[in-house]
Order: C-alpha cells, then structure tokens, then sequence
C-alpha cells in the first residue's frame, strides 16, 4: 500500500514537472522567442516609416532597460521569492503584448521610448527570471536538462517569427503584422500560467523560511561580481549581434524572405545549442560549459571576417545560434550552484539587471560605430573581443557542484 502511494505521488509529481516545463517553454516562446527576436525584424520598417537612424531604432531596447532594470529587476526578484513567478507572469505577458501594440504607431522618439519600457516590463515580468526560478523550485536532479528543454521555447519562437513577420508584413504590412503579433503573445503566455502551483508543502516552506539566505552574504561574495561580469560580455556581444543582424544581411542585399530565412536558421541553431548545453550542464562542471559557449559566441562573429564562400552565411548562423542557445540558460545554472536556489530570484534579479544593460547598451555602440564609419567591422571586433573578455572572466570562477544535484 505505501509502495502505491509512493508510486502515485511520484507520477503527480512527473505530472506537474510536464506542466511546469511547458507553461516554461510557452512563456519563454511568446516573451522573448516573438518579442525580442520578432522587433528586430521590424527595425528596418521603422526606419522608412519614422525616419529613425539605426543607433535610434536601436536604442529603445537600451533606454527601456535602463530605466526598468534598476528599479524593478530586484523588485521582481524579490516577489518571486517571496509569492512565486505565477502573477508576475501573466502581468509580464499581458504588458509584452501591450508593447508590440505601441510600437507599430510609434511615429515619435518619446513614443517608442514608452512603449520600449512597456517591453521591459514584460521582459522583467514575464521572461527568464520567474521561469528559472519557477524550474529551480520544480527541478533538483535533472534540472540542466529541464532548463535546456524549457529554453527551447526561445529557440522555438524566434525561429518562426521572422517567418511569420515576413508573411503578414507582405499581406497586412508591417504595422498590422506588430499588431496581430502583440495578441499573440498574449494569448500564448498567459492562459498556462495561471494555473501553476507552488511545489512546496507546508513542511518545506518552513525549511525553506529557516534556510533564507540574506543577500548581503551573496553582496560579499566576489563569485556574483565574476559571474555578472562575465555575464554581461557575453550577453552584450550576443545582444549586439542579434539586434544588428537584420540590418547586417539587407547591407548584404538579402531579401526580406531571405534574411528571415538566416535569422530562423540562427534561432533553430540555438535549438541544438540548448539541448546540448543542458545536456552538458549535468555532465561536466558548469563553468566549462559557460567557457565553452562564450568562445563559440566570439568565434561565430569572427566568423563573418573570413573570406566569403557560399553559404558562409548560413554557416555562420548555424554556429551563433548554438552560442546563442547556450548562453542564457547557463547563467542561473551557475547561479544557483554558487549561491542556492532560495536566493536564485534576487540574485537573479541583479544580474539579469547587468545583462540587460549590456545587452541593450552594446546594439547602440555597434550602430554608432556604423553611422560614424559606413561599416560593421569596428563594431563586430569589439564584439568578439567582449566575449573573450568574458570567458576570461569566468574562467576564475571556481567548480561547481555537478550531475543534477541541488544546489
């Protein structure tokens, strides 16, 4: 009889790990698969239409992460340790949807600004935070493996979006496509999220009010400073690339369908990339996945400097994408290894905050360059020398507690 009950928890159990992992992958798939790899998509529209330069088009990612990150990323944080992601999930969704809304009417800077904070909102809310820590609280073994399926979604969702863009931008236009993509996301990361539950009994919420971890431990900790360092220069030159490769394929004479067709194949790419970094993740030591996909970062952008050849474009996808899939699913694996999961949303909240200044402030800085220069050369060897800064940062990191064990 106790062997029954055993075997029914454990299959509830499983049960609720699926759901948990799809309502994931679908908030994952809608906040930042659409949003932030279907904006870019639309940036060379907003040029013709608004008259904006490209370090302008670019900047509202930046400003709205910089005014949102400081003053909500450890708010955010904070809530999710304390209520749980489930209501910050669907406000995030619901003000992402919001956003695309805003955006395609966007005609003035301070327009695009607002609705660019609405994003980050959204992106605070409703994206990775609440989703590692509502995967760290599910999952103690396996829990590489469930991080890596869960960021599937973002894979997932930026591989179709710029093939859906490009069909309703050519059968609605461009501002019609913002809109029906806005809905979207609505309806795509909120409807699951509302019925997620708190995997915690009574008992272990008890442990888990004994065991509280006062940030200021994790502050005197020099690890948090080499991760959000580190962090941050792969981010920004992933983020610096991603915002620009759009504008970078129409400089190559690329076709709208054609430079969908390149900006799917990079995000079907980054498919692969976090099954297999997830899959690693559980294997060996964390910090030398986190190395490894930092030099794939760099060496996919150096990439683009080698002589052309055919295909050397879709080469190059194929290898940012797996960086790209990587990348941010290592960093609250890290994390919660170095510091524990009862922590993982203020810690969490931070460094997103540092990632999100970086991955805003580096797109700006290569457009500049080009606007100045008439190239992306100067733009992208900075990039690639980002990205080695931060696997040298990493690499002083020590070991961490490995094979799917809780943190």
């Amino acid at each position: 009889m106790a062997q029954e009950i055993l075997i029914e928890k454990g299959n509830k159990t499983e049960s609720s790990q699926t759901y948990i992992v799809i309502t994931a992958f679908l908030a994952l798939f809608a906040i930042v698969g659409f949003a932030y790899y279907g904006l870019p998509f639309f940036y060379d529209f907003m040029m013709k239409e608004f008259g904006y330069s490209r370090a302008e088009v670019t900047s509202g990612n930046a400003v709205g992460k910089l005014i949102v990150a400081p003053l909500f990323g450890f708010i955010a944080g904070w809530l999710i340790d304390r209520y749980g992601p489930r209501r910050l999930m669907m406000l995030g969704g619901v003000l992402m949807g919001i956003a695309f809304i805003g955006l395609a009417y966007s005609s003035s800077l301070w327009m695009f600004y607002i609705f660019y904070v609405f994003n980050a909102l959204g992106y605070v809310f409703g994206g990775p935070l609440p989703c590692q820590v509502l995967i760290s609280r599910w999952f103690d073994k396996n829990r590489g493996k469930a991080m890596g399926i869960a960021y599937l979604g973002i894979g997932t969702g930026g591989a179709l979006v710029p093939l859906l863009a490009a069909e309703l931008q050519a059968n609605v236009g461009w501002q019609y496509a913002l809109n029906i993509l806005g809905v979207m996301i609505v309806l795509i990361a909120l409807p699951l999220a509302f019925f997620i539950k708190d995997p915690a009994t009574a008992a272990r919420k008890v442990k888990q009010a004994n065991a509280y971890v006062p940030m200021n431990n994790i502050l005197r900790n020099p690890n948090f400073y080499l991760l959000a360092f580190g962090s941050m220069c792969s981010i920004g030159a992933v983020g610096g690339m991603g915002q620009h490769l759009k504008l970078y394929l129409r400089d190559l004479e690329f076709t709208q369908a054609g430079a969908a067709q390149v900006m799917s194949i990079v995000l079907l790419s980054s498919l692969a990339g976090r099954l297999l970094m997830g899959f690693l993740a559980d294997l060996i030591n964390r910090k030398y996945v986190m190395i490894l996909i930092y030099l794939i970062v760099a060496g996919a952008i150096g990439f683009l400097f080698l002589p052309d050849f055919q295909y050397k474009i879709y080469v190059f996808a194929a290898i940012f994408g797996i960086g790209l899939g990587g990348d941010y699913m290592i960093i609250p694996l890290m994390a919660g290894d170095l510091f524990g999961v009862k922590a993982l949303g203020r810690t969490m909240g931070i460094i997103l905050v540092a990632d999100g200044m970086a991955e805003s402030l580096f797109p700006v800085l290569v457009g500049k360059i080009y606007d100045m220069n008439n190239s992306y050369a100067v733009g992208f060897t900075i990039l690639i020398c980002v990205a080695l800064l931060g696997a040298v940062i990493v690499s002083f990191l020590p070991k961490t507690r490995q094979f799917g064990t809780a943190a």
